[in-house]
């Protein structure tokens, strides 16, 4: 899942969208940084120091306090943390700031002959729509590595599985 993220094959555009950035240009807007954060800490449940620790090697602006402490916000740990049951949705966050797919069509070329409507959610899209935009799922691109909904799910059972143990209320 972590090299997945990595190389912006998540199968969520925004996302994959920002990884790419990263690697290609060492730099992407802050919201993709928190898009792209709490799926890898929320959706995929990996610790939040594997994505500081690969920000830190791919980011041209990196600054060890303000990247550690906005990991640990996203992770909802930390002084300032935000709320663990935050959960970014990858879709709904890629059509609100991308409405266009300008930014998605420019780092994932794969799928920039998609419709506006199929951008963010490719998976979504008919059959018919898919090949007359040369996607192929699980092969141009890839399928989404974990359902919003399941991994929300999941990311909040383990969240509050830990507030538990830590109210001793789990032994």
């Amino acid at each position: 899942m972590l090299r997945a993220w990595q190389r912006g094959q998540t199968g969520f555009p925004i996302v994959d969208a920002g990884m790419r950035q990263l690697w290609q240009l060492g730099w992407m807007h802050n919201r993709v940084r928190m898009i792209a954060a709490s799926l890898l800490v929320k959706h995929l449940l990996q610790p939040w120091q594997a994505g500081a620790a690969w920000f830190w090697d791919t980011l041209v602006d990196a600054d060890l306090a303000a990247n550690s402490a906005s990991w640990q916000w996203v992770a909802g740990s930390g002084s300032d943390a935000a709320p663990y049951f935050r959960v970014f949705n990858p879709v709904l966050q890629g059509e609100k700031f991308d409405p266009s797919g300008t930014y998605v069509r420019r780092f994932v070329p794969e799928l920039a002959r998609l419709p506006d409507r199929w951008l963010h959610r490719p998976w979504e899209a008919p059959a018919a729509v898919l090949h007359g935009a040369g996607v192929a799922l699980g092969r141009s691109y890839p399928l989404p590595v974990v359902d919003h909904a399941a991994g929300r799910a999941r990311a909040l059972a383990a969240f509050a599985a830990i507030g538990d143990r830590a109210a001793g209320e789990d032994g």
